[in-house]
């Protein structure tokens, strides 16, 4: 949390409403709450992941999936979601996740 306090620039109660609020999301499993850097662009949560992140819950995934699905290559898209959400193309990204649920 420090860190991503620092990359924000924002104080940790607004950092902490970020996350409650969906629009970053992150995981435990290193022991250590991480959110991964790409989620981050020029010191602000990617405007197009909170749409995204609430899909994929509601879909029934957990912070853990959520991650790795965005990170992880997707042959429909071509590259991975998150790569596909930086280009601008989060119709895409959504109509794919939405297929999931």
């Amino acid at each position: 949390m420090p860190d991503l306090v620092e990359v924000l620039g924002e104080p940790l109660g607004r950092v902490r409403r970020l996350i409650d609020e969906h629009y970053l999301v992150g995981s435990r499993r290193s022991g250590v709450f991480a959110v991964p850097s790409v989620f981050i662009v020029d010191g602000q949560p990617l405007s197009s992941l909170r749409g995204t992140i609430i899909v994929l819950q509601d879909a029934g995934f957990s912070d853990d999936e959520l991650i790795d699905w965005l990170l992880a290559e997707d042959e429909t898209l071509g590259r991975s979601p998150i790569a596909s959400l930086l280009a601008g193309h989060k119709s895409e990204v959504r109509r794919l996740a939405r297929t999931l649920a």
